[in-house]
């Protein structure tokens, strides 16, 4: 997937400034795709040239002028095209799974606080995402009767929930087994 079809589809859901999108990405779609800032920008000038997001001047008071951004034509046109092409499957490619297994020929139990590391951060990340869930989705000031997107983007949220949990669980098991051939076994 290109950066392109992930801005088109944040700027579907609202449009927004630069900065505005950046923070989305930051808070929401950054949980499945990553880009800096920078990036962000670059491609939002591609975009406009290519004629896929149009572009607007917003006035602000005591600051600058902001540009915000919506899909046009042409843009939407580009991203039905894309929603309609076959993907592959994601591939595996995890480089702790192969120190795991590049451990038996070391010793597997140095791996143990990378190991914890990581599940720290799959920790972190699933409690962002159960915090996100309650705000958007299931908590109080959630829509009752949720629209098309909120359900899609709220099935692709509990996705990620599922993914963290398994990695979790994963890397539970991955401990117990450096633990178990630990010294003296």
């Amino acid at each position: 997937m290109a950066l392109e079809h992930a801005i088109l589809v944040s700027l579907l859901e609202q449009p927004g400034s630069g900065y505005e999108l950046a923070r989305r990405f930051e808070r929401s779609i950054g949980y499945f795709w990553t880009a800096t800032h920078q990036q962000i920008y670059r491609v939002l000038k591609r975009m406009e040239s290519d004629g896929w997001i149009d572009v607007r001047e917003v006035p602000q008071q005591a600051r600058p002028d902001k540009k915000e951004y919506s899909v046009a034509a042409p843009g939407r046109t580009a991203l039905s095209r894309w929603l309609h092409e076959p993907i592959e499957p994601e591939s595996v490619r995890h480089e702790l799974a192969v120190k795991i297994r590049g451990a038996a020929f070391d010793d597997p139990v140095a791996l143990i606080r990378e190991v914890e590391r990581h599940r720290q951060e799959h920790t972190d990340r699933l409690a962002r995402y159960l915090a996100g869930e309650r705000r958007d989705f299931t908590g109080p000031d959630a829509p009752a009767t949720p629209d098309a997107g909120q359900e899609l983007q709220h099935v692709v949220l509990r996705g990620g929930i599922a993914y963290e949990r398994m990695t979790l669980a994963w890397l539970d098991d991955v401990l117990d087994t450096l633990h178990r051939l630990g010294p003296g076994d």
